[in-house]
Parts: C-alpha cells; sequence; structure tokens
C-alpha cells in the first residue's frame, strides 16, 4: 500500500517508517528538513523512502504529498506540549482536504490518553496533575483533532497513546476496554500497532486507547 508519513522526523514518526517499510508499505514522507531525515539502518531489499520537502501546516505541501497514496498515517506532535498550539490540528485537516481530493481513504491519526471517553481510563496522577499541566497545550489540540477525525468521513482510526517510552518493542499492544488503565506504551509497539491499521478493520472508526499488556 502506498502511504503517506506526517511527523517522520520524530522519534515514533522515525518507527513507524520503519515498520511500515518491513511489512512491504511503499513510504513517503514530508518534512521540513530532508538532510534531518534518517535513512540509516532501513529494513534489508527495500527501496529508499521518497522523501519531499513541505510543511505539514501548508495544505498546497500536504496535496502535493498525498496525492497517489491509498493511506496516511498522521504522528505529528509538538515539541512544548504545555503551551498552545493548533499545529496538529491544522496538519490534519490539511491531511483530510488532500486526501478527499486524492482518492485516499484509510487515516491514521494519534491523538492521547485522557481525551474524550478515555478520560476514565487514565490513572489519577495523568488527570489530574498532567493534563493540567504539562500536556494543556496538546491535549487542547488534540480534542480538536479527534472532532476533525471523527467528522471527515474518512476509513480512519485514532490511537490514544498514554506515557510513550523509547524502550524495545514489547511484542504487542492491548486496546484498553472498560475501567481499564493505561500507564505506558513503547514507542516501537505504537508504530507497529499504527501500521497493523492500514489493513485492518478491527478498529475501523474508532478512537482507542493502545498500552503495553
Amino acid at each position: 500500500m502506498k502511504v503517506l508519513v506526517l511527523g517522520a522526523g520524530g522519534k515514533t514518526g522515525d518507527l513507524v517508517v520503519r515498520s511500515a517499510l518491513a511489512e512491504k508499505h511503499e513510504v513517503t514522507v514530508l518534512v521540513r528538513n530532508a538532510a534531518g531525515f534518517r535513512q540509516e539502518g532501513l529494513p534489508e531489499g527495500q527501496e529508499a523512502v521518497r522523501v519531499l520537502v513541505g510543511d505539514a501546516t501548508d495544505p498546497d505541501d500536504v496535496c502535493r504529498a498525498m496525492q497517489g497514496q491509498a493511506a496516511a498515517i498522521d504522528v505529528i506532535g509538538g515539541s512544548t506540549p504545555y503551551k498552545q498550539t493548533r499545529l496538529e490540528t491544522t496538519a490534519v485537516r490539511n491531511l483530510i482536504a488532500a486526501m478527499r481530493a486524492g482518492g485516499g481513504r484509510r487515516l491514521i491519526a494519534v491523538s492521547m490518553m485522557g481525551i474524550g471517553d478515555s478520560r476514565p481510563q487514565a490513572p489519577f496522577w495523568y488527570r489530574y496533575l498532567l493534563m493540567p499541566t504539562f500536556l494543556r497545550g496538546s491535549s487542547r489540540d488534540k480534542i480538536a483533532l479527534e472532532r476533525e477525525v471523527s467528522e471527515s468521513g474518512l476509513d480512519y482510526v485514532i490511537a490514544r497513546p498514554p506515557i510513550l517510552t523509547d524502550g524495545p518493542p514489547t511484542g504487542g499492544v492491548k486496546v484498553l476496554t472498560g475501567g481499564g488503565k493505561g500507564h505506558s506504551v513503547t514507542r516501537a509497539d505504537l508504530a507497529d500497532f499504527l501500521v497493523e491499521q492500514l489493513t485492518s478493520d478491527a478498529h475501523l472508526r474508532r478512537a482507542v486507547t493502545v498500552v503495553n499488556r
């Protein structure tokens, strides 16, 4: 499948690219700085990733990148989550418009645990200490992102991870249901989950909290 990855320059985005290549997807990335995109260690036998230089907040750049793609994975995240921003909302709005124009149907987007009906799944310290302080800016942006995605009319999956860790993959994640609580998930496991949603309908048109088992 031809897939566009936004946010490929970040830690999670880098792992998404590698996971997608391992599953034989054809990957395009839109990055601000091509020199800063790490291509070392790509899976053996894969061609280089198609790298386009542009800005996800520019609708023309996103439209150009989305041309010919069947799906998109959006893992854009701000570096200062305590500051008010519209980065993620703007980028996903541009992406949705580009997908409507270009024919892509499958959209996978990353939000965060604690948004919407996942709030009860967040531990006390996460809800009342972390979200109102360190995550106060990004949480508002992700609320708006989820609204844009859920109203897009596309075949979407929204993943809501808790704290992201840089540890090695554990081999899988679980989707929280009911009163379960989430604490952390490795970026590697999250990346694999996101890529799996390109071809799975198990969580289609849903927002799900994903954590390590």
